[in-house]
């Protein structure tokens, strides 16, 4: 695994909100990871949260255009809770400490992964922030993006706004079927040239949740899929909205509690391990 960041990539991914890495798992790697999470996938059976009986692609309170969302992705989130194969890849120590150095905190959490799949001819991503959706509000929230198949200009690759980051706020502009409806909260950006994350499987991105980023369509007739992982970092506390949060523990929390509970937000990094 290529877990060793540089402090010029670091530097970019400050200043620009995201950083790419080619070559982020080796073959032996790869392979490892896609038997993992296509097996996880498949017994879920398209399941899309642990706690519910939603599927992938039905209404679920965060994305109710079941129409349209349907059709960009199949969405299974947090593997790692009932997968022990899966489990082991998320809480690998080395990926966490790439999320804090690049974040600069003292310690990640996980928020939630996902498995994402765009089958072929899939709709695209609008362009979104991620942060707003969560139940924690802080600057520092990031996700690595594993791809899993090669990712291209025709199947859907990610697009990133090069420092949005710096400019954006918890504000939920919220994500629709209208590509470009949050230049309407952030017009500065809806002039700007996207930058694309064209990469082999194996590679990855990270960005922060208050990156402005999208995904394209799938113009192909085959399945782009991503393993992808969301963190918070260690001391968030909750702001009052559910998100993927189950409806039992969802009832114990007010507003200002930590966001510590190590059944549904582990901590797999923190320097004091070091």
């Amino acid at each position: 695994m290529n877990h060793n960041l540089s402090k010029e990539q670091i530097t970019s991914y400050r200043t620009n909100g995201f950083l790419i890495l080619d070559d982020f798992l080796n073959q032996e790697e790869l392979s490892h990871w896609k038997k993992t999470i296509d097996k996880a996938v498949t017994d879920r059976q398209g399941q899309k949260f642990p706690h519910s009986e939603i599927k992938s692609g039905e209404a679920d309170g965060i994305n109710d255009n079941a129409e349209y969302f349907g059709k960009v992705f199949d969405q299974i989130v947090n593997l790692w809770m009932m997968d022990d194969a899966v489990k082991e890849l998320m809480f690998d120590k080395r990926i966490g400490k790439m999320a804090a150095d690049l974040a600069q905190v003292d310690g990640i959490r996980i928020w939630h992964d996902q498995s994402l799949i765009k089958q072929p001819w899939g709709n695209p991503t609008a362009w979104h922030l991620d942060t707003p959706f969560w139940s924690f509000n802080h600057r520092e929230a990031l996700s690595i993006w594993v791809a899993l198949e090669d990712v291209t200009l025709q199947n859907g690759c990610l697009y990133f706004m090069s420092g949005s980051n710096q400019d954006t706020d918890f504000i939920e502009p919220g994500i629709g079927a209208n590509m470009g409806d949050i230049f309407n909260t952030y017009p500065k950006y809806g002039t700007q040239k996207p930058v694309p994350s064209v990469i082999k499987a194996g590679s990855c991105s990270f960005h922060n949740g208050l990156t402005i980023h999208a995904a394209g369509v799938n113009m192909t007739a085959n399945t782009r899929k991503a393993m992808t992982c969301a963190y918070m970092p260690d001391g968030s506390t909750f702001n009052g909205k559910q998100n993927v949060l189950p409806d039992a523990y969802f009832k114990t929390l007010k507003i200002g509690d930590l966001l510590n509970n190590e059944a549904q937000n582990p901590l797999i990094y923190h320097k004091n391990w070091d």
